[in-house]
Order: C-alpha cells, then sequence, then structure tokens
C-alpha cells in the first residue's frame, strides 16, 4: 500500500488553476502451467506521481516515473506551466469548471502482498486435479493473473481519497480435439475477482463442480455441428449480453464518443431497444450488493455515481467526466479513470450491464421451436454505429422447446440498437464477468454483466 507523501503538496496548489494530484502504484502477477510445467512466472511494479492542472478550458498535464515529494514538486509545476503555455496560445476563455463537492473517501480494499511460491503451489493442486480427473484432454492450461492500482489523489476543489483496485484470477483451459474434422476445440473458465489471494484462493475444492462443467461443456463440443447460418431466434447467455452492453452500447454512450459522432448522439431520450431492456453502469453497488470491480471515487476526485443508460428502452444518458458533464449541463457520473501514474483520465465504463427481467431460462428455453442458446464468447468488437461482432464459443441448438447438440465456434453479427429492439424475453438473473480489460486507448479493468436475452440475431455458418 502506498504511504501517503501528498498531503502537504495542497499547499503548492495555484489559485487560479484546477489540480488534481496523483500518486500510483500498479501491480502486476502472471503464473502459467502448461501441461503441469511452469512456463510463466511474471512479477512487475510501476510507480509514479502524475499532476492535472485546468485553466480556462485547457489542460496541462505532467508525470514522474518516481513517487516522492520532490517529483511531486516537479510535477505540479510542469502541469501548471503546461496549462498557462497552452491558455496563452489557444486561449478558449472558458470560466473554472464547477465543483461539486469536496470531502475525502478513504480507502476500500486493502492490498496484500501475497506469496509468489503459494500462488505457484495452487495452480499446481489445480492442475493436478485436472490430469488426474480428465485424462482424455488433448492440453490443459492454468493461469493466475493479478493486478493492483493503489492511487492516493488530492484536488482543489473536489474529493481527495485512497483508492484501491485490487483484482485476481485463476483460468482453467481445456483443449480437445473435435470429431468433425479433428480440430482441436478449447474452452475455460475464470475464477476470482475483486480483492485479493487468500480472499479468493485459500482452498481451491471450491472450483470443482465447475471445472467439472467445463469439462462437461467441452466434451459436448467435441460431438459438435455448426451452426446454420441465417437470421435466427436465439437466446444470448449472460456473458454475451455483457460483451453486447460494453462493447456494442457502452462506448457508443461514452460522451467523449457521443462528442466525437457515435450513434448515440442523435437518439437520446429515443427508443433503442424493447421495453423490457434497461442498462445501467453501475459506480460500486448493484441490487444484489457490492458490484463486481467497485469504483468509489473516480480520478478527477468525482464521486462515483450511478450512470443510466436504457430505461424501458428509451436511451436516457451517459457517461461523462467533469469537462463532458458541463457541455452536456448535468452533473458528472465519475468515469474519468486512468489505468497508469502516466496515463490522463478518459471516460471509461466500471460495472456495466443490462437488469434483470421476469423470465426463467426454462421458459425461453420452452418458447423457442428453431434457434440456438448461445452460452459463452471469447472476443467481441463494435464501432461507434454501434454495429457489433461476437465470437461465440460455446452454444446448443434448440430444437421443439429443448435443448439439442453443442455448436462449434461460430460468430453472431448486427447492429445494436436494432437488435436490441428484438427483445422480447429477458431472464430473471445476472451473469457477471469482471476479468477482463477494456481498451480504449489505454487499459482499464471493467465489469460487464446481463441476463438471458431472447432476440433475434445474424449467426454465422460453417
Amino acid at each position: 500500500m502506498l504511504n501517503d507523501i501528498l498531503k502537504t503538496k495542497k499547499s503548492l496548489f495555484s489559485d487560479d488553476v484546477q489540480t488534481v494530484l496523483r500518486g500510483q502504484e500498479n501491480r502486476n502477477r502472471r503464473v502459467v502451467f502448461l501441461q503441469g510445467n511452469l512456463v510463466g512466472n511474471v512479477r512487475s511494479e510501476t510507480r509514479g506521481v502524475s499532476a492535472r492542472v485546468f485553466k480556462n478550458g485547457v489542460y496541462g498535464f505532467s508525470s514522474m516515473a518516481e513517487y516522492s515529494k520532490s517529483a511531486a514538486d516537479a510535477v505540479l509545476k510542469a502541469a501548471t506551466e503546461n496549462a498557462k503555455f497552452l491558455d496563452s496560445h489557444a486561449p478558449k476563455g472558458l470560466p473554472a469548471q464547477v465543483s461539486f463537492g469536496t470531502g475525502i473517501v478513504p480507502v476500500h480494499r486493502e492490498i496484500i502482498d501475497f506469496d509468489q511460491k503459494r500462488i505457484i503451489e495452487t495452480c499446481k493442486a489445480l492442475d493436478d486435479y485436472i490430469v488426474r480427473t480428465y485424462p482424455d484432454l488433448t492440453s490443459r492450461t492454468v493461469v493466475y493473473t493479478e493486478d493492483s492500482q493503489d492511487k492516493i489523489l488530492y484536488t482543489s476543489d473536489a474529493y481527495d481519497g485512497h483508492i484501491t483496485n485490487p483484482r485476481c484470477y485463476i483460468y482453467v483451459m481445456m483443449t480437445a480435439l473435435s470429431k468433425a474434422d479433428n480440430a482441436p476445440l478449447e474452452l475455460f473458465e475464470v475464477f476470482g475477482g475483486s480483492g485479493s489471494f487468500e480472499s479468493h484462493f485459500k482452498t481451491i475444492d471450491w472450483m470443482y463442480p465447475a471445472i467439472d462443467r467445463l469439462h462437461k461443456k467441452l466434451m459436448d463440443k467435441v460431438d459438435g455441428v455448426y451452426a446454420e447460418a441465417g437470421y435466427k431466434t436465439v437466446i444470448l447467455g449472460g456473458e454475451l449480453s455483457g460483451m453486447l452492453a460494453h462493447e456494442a452500447v457502452g462506448h457508443t454512450v461514452e460522451a467523449d464518443l457521443v462528442l466525437g459522432g457515435s450513434v448515440a448522439g442523435p437518439n437520446l431520450d429515443k427508443r433503442v431497444a424493447s421495453d423490457l431492456v434497461t442498462m445501467i453502469d453501475y459506480a460500486n453497488t448493484t441490487p444484489t450488493g457490492e458490484a463486481p470491480l467497485p469504483v468509489y471515487l473516480d480520478d478527477e476526485g468525482q464521486i462515483a455515481k450511478d450512470a443510466v443508460l436504457i430505461k424501458d428502452g428509451i436511451l436516457k444518458g451517459y457517461m461523462h467526466n467533469r469537462e463532458s458533464a458541463e457541455k452536456f449541463g448535468v452533473e458528472p457520473t465519475g468515469n474519468a479513470r486512468a489505468w497508469d501514474f502516466s496515463d490522463e483520465p478518459l471516460i471509461r465504463m466500471r460495472n456495466t450491464a443490462v437488469l434483470p427481467g421476469t423470465s426463467t431460462l426454462e421458459e425461453m428455453i420452452a418458447s423457442i421451436d428453431d434457434g440456438y442458446y448461445l452460452i459463452d464468447t471469447n472476443n467481441g468488437q463494435a464501432d461507434l454505429t454501434g454495429e457489433f461482432m461476437f465470437g461465440v464459443t460455446m452454444g446448443y441448438e434448440i430444437k421443439k422447446g429443448k435443448l439439442g447438440r453443442a455448436i462449434l465456434d461460430t460468430t453472431v453479427t448486427g447492429i445494436a440498437f436494432d437488435m436490441l429492439k428484438t427483445v422480447d424475453m429477458v431472464s430473471d438473473k445476472v451473469n457477471w464477468n469482471s476479468s477482463g480489460f477494456c481498451g480504449k486507448k489505454q487499459r482499464m479493468p471493467v465489469g460487464l454483466g446481463g441476463p438471458e436475452l431472447r432476440c433475434k440475431i445474424m449467426i454465422g455458418g460453417r
């Protein structure tokens, strides 16, 4: 955990500019077992300090890869000079940004530097279970990943705080050969979440049932068939609806991308989905408890608030930082986040999800005469028109209201605001995924989730 050496530096803030001083340490770990062999054992850390200064509509920024009082002095001086220089050459004449309160937000997660040897032993024990239980696999991989952000923030006119974001995961990957063409098929399961190694992996036997289910799905896929291409009625699993919420909708409603011309701009207060669809970017708390990756304070010193994006099918709002909120005449939602000490905060998602409905998965399956239940994805991409394409790594046929054969890898495509209008059933449970990164200019841990959605979508075949 970072020691606070920055508090006294608030006395150096200039009266005629708005200032954010941030000290930050990122720690990353990775352990990889492939076929029982330790092939990866990596630990890295970055640490530094940055300052961001706003004056008359322009920002000055400076950072230094050193966390010290002298480094704080240097970046404050440089960022202030940069802002005043830019203002003198390209003055916008804008007033200071409105303050939405001041105060202190304390640390909410302890970052524990756990013993690397214990991590290796845990991964090895998990690999031993897999090889002992499933000798029919052609390959297996166990990966431990950990990344944490530890930030100390001081501002001139917003909230100060100690922000910590630890998370860790174990990936279990299994490979077998398809009977259709003898091609390798891989599926994986992810365990873990926000918090330290000890909070998730003190024991590992709790993971065994999920690993058993993973193996069952893989064996189903070994006997799988190719999907029939075309415009089909499908059930999107929670992981896919979460991917849709993030990639195909979430990026279009980040206010900086709205200003850049995203499809969400002209659609505010218009119907973009069926009235069964509500979508929220949660800050730290969901209706069922703490969000997967809680954010309490953003990197501009704004209290993080939920951003309601779609309400009963109507596009209601965007995700904002201070600058975009002022342009749209609303309060900031606390979506400004930076990955490393040397990064400036950008508008980023936190925990973006479609809200649950009232149908059960069993009712949804029974309602389809000929379609597909699409469960897992390994990638997804979308553009600012909302057009998307997602890879599907696991799914099943639905024939006469019952699950049929597993299907081999395929893709689904569409335009989000068109596809969401076809949603006519939403399941009553949300599936969260928090292990990934969003790649908007800089990495950022994000949570995404959703219930099962019954909709119409274009699915690929062989």
